[in-house]
């Protein structure tokens, strides 16, 4: 097989507790009649290994559940040979963060290989002696990352999913192949950029602020306490934790919570973040430029 064409693949919504699942789920029926979904499985792992059950086709398309797809997707084809690889590989395209204009793998459509879901081990499966599996898939050899973009995530829909979607990414982007550091400034420039972005952009949209606030609050537990990062991948410890302190902020104290998080990243971390308002976050997101990844030649 020397080309994969998306048209061709089964294409899985996968959602779990998304308050704009439906929304989602409707927008990509209409474009993509032919969509099945997987809903409410509880682990990255098992929910993956889900979709793969569901899928008729050797390969499958992934469409996260805060995500809406752009049709032109369906044109895509896959040059295996060209790109030197093998159609055991899973292929991820950049996704598009409503709230802060970022581009990258986050939340970007995948398409994945059956076998290699079926063998794969990863966050509640995971090895615990392999830190690169531990709250992440990209850093097995075998996944390859786009530059292009095909979707937006609209992480947003709800104060928690806002907080939700920041926490994770603040402690993703916290790490060095998915292990902690000592020196939060020496992760990989792109995700030290990305930590930056998250812990400042987003003013602009609905509930934005609280995404702010959850990169903030993610990278200080991951950074500054002795808290068990690998804990991001377990959704409902993340519910827990919302239900019984964060969501108990009220809207017109969240300020004084980001600026006070952002104090401290700034002195115990060296972090260097800004709390952009409405009008800055989108003048931000109008002339930010996606940083390509440097594809590296495989012959």
């Amino acid at each position: 097989m020397n080309k994969i064409r998306i048209v061709e693949q089964d294409i899985i919504f996968l959602s779990y507790d998304e308050p704009n699942a439906e929304k989602n789920y409707t927008d990509l029926c209409q474009k993509i009649p032919w969509a099945k979904r997987v809903h409410g499985v509880k682990g990255s792992d098992a929910a993956h290994k889900a979709c793969a059950d569901l899928s008729d086709t050797e390969h499958f398309v992934t469409v996260d559940g805060d995500n809406q797809v752009k049709p032109e997707f369906l044109n895509v084809e896959v040059d295996v040979e060209k790109l030197g690889l093998t159609a055991g590989h899973v292929f991820s395209w950049c996704g598009k963060i409503h709230v802060n204009g970022l581009m990258y793998g986050n939340g970007g459509l995948k398409l994945w290989n059956k076998k290699f879901v079926n063998n794969m081990k990863t966050h509640e499966a995971s090895n615990a002696a392999d830190s690169r599996s531990l709250v992440e898939f990209c850093f097995d050899d075998l996944y390859y990352q786009f530059n292009e973009n095909y979707s937006t995530s609209y992480t947003n829909a709800s104060p928690f999913q806002a907080f939700r979607a920041g926490f994770r990414e603040g402690v993703k982007m916290s790490l060095n192949q998915g292990a902690p550091v000592k020196d939060i400034r020496s992760v990989w420039w792109q995700n030290l950029e990305r930590l930056l972005i998250w812990c400042s952009v987003g003013a602009d949209v609905e509930n934005g602020l609280w995404s702010v606030y959850g990169a903030r609050e993610g990278c200080f537990l991951t950074n500054c306490t002795d808290w068990d990062y690998t804990q991001v991948r377990d959704f409902e410890y993340l519910t827990e934790q919302w239900d019984n302190h964060y969501s108990k902020i009220q809207n017109n104290d969240l300020i004084s919570h980001i600026q006070e998080a952002g104090n401290i990243l700034a002195t115990d971390l060296g972090l260097e973040i800004a709390l952009l308002d409405e009008n800055s976050s989108r003048f931000f997101k109008k002339v930010y430029h996606n940083t390509p990844r440097i594809i590296k030649s495989r012959q």
